[in-house]
């Protein structure tokens, strides 16, 4: 019949959210400038920016949504693409973080003055909160994956138990490591090692938040009904990402705070 989809794929209809996602990401850029050099309204742009930036992930988030659970067009075809596609997105983050892994054992093996850490520099104990943040970040690989199993085998119950449970690790996680923060010896500009530590955590700890607020949205699609055992590809895509923050937090463990400290 004519105008009936003939076909698996999902021809994505014409969005504003692209554009509008460009506007905002390029008054973002214009408010950073000018709060950088302290120009007049600078932190004025800087925050119509993000806010235009989240507004427009909200908006273009609703539509992949609405397209999942009540159009229909989330295809068997549609999520393998989808797949392959938050596989290269995960690939392009652990080149991210490969560049700071460089910038330190490059610090490390060949330090200034053939000290590393530099002298006058405190590091953590490795074995005092970077070794609880571990635990915690493994256990809420554990309390994911249960939590993907429960929906596999559509035990809604444990599938809500077991991401609440992750989420509160998630946050518990970031507030040990923003106490970790406040306690350190060294500024991010006294010298390579604190600039090394604050950017690989730090950025670390962003994924962390991106990560907690990924799941945390499938938390409340979960406790709306959404997600079934053939289709949650919301779900998986938030779960693999949170694999990655975890193995990339045991390296940092064991290259930053343990041999390198």
């Amino acid at each position: 019949m004519s105008g009936t989809q003939q076909h698996p794929y999902h021809l994505v209809e014409p969005s504003p959210w692209p554009a509008l996602g460009a506007a905002s990401g390029f008054v973002v850029t214009i408010g950073a400038a000018m709060f950088m050099h302290d120009k007049p309204f600078g932190l004025e742009t800087l925050a119509v920016g993000l806010g235009l930036v989240i507004l427009t992930m909200f908006l273009w988030w609703r539509d992949v949504v609405l397209e999942a659970e009540y159009q229909g067009h989330h295809t068997p075809v549609v999520q393998i693409s989808m797949r392959y596609g938050m596989l290269l997105f995960i690939i392009s983050e652990i080149m991210f973080f490969v560049a700071f892994f460089w910038a330190f054992f490059d610090s490390a093996l060949f330090p200034v003055g053939g000290v590393w850490p530099p002298e006058g520099i405190h590091t953590f104990d490795p074995f005092d909160l970077p070794l609880i943040n571990t635990l915690i970040l493994l256990l809420s690989g554990c309390t994911v994956t249960w939590s993907h199993h429960a929906l596999q085998h559509n035990n809604r119950k444990d599938f809500i138990s077991g991401l609440t449970i992750t989420v509160l690790l998630g946050l518990l996680f970031t507030a040990l490591q923003a106490y970790e923060y406040q306690h350190a010896h060294f500024g991010f500009t006294e010298g390579i090692y604190p600039s090394v530590f604050y950017m690989a955590t730090g950025f670390h700890g962003f994924h962390v938040i991106i990560g907690t607020l990924f799941l945390f949205v499938c938390l409340m699609r979960g406790r709306r009904g959404h997600f079934t055992a053939d289709q949650h590809f919301g779900f998986e895509a938030a779960a693999w990402y949170w694999h990655f923050v975890d193995v990339v937090w045991l390296f940092l463990f064991v290259a930053i705070y343990w041999w390198g400290g």
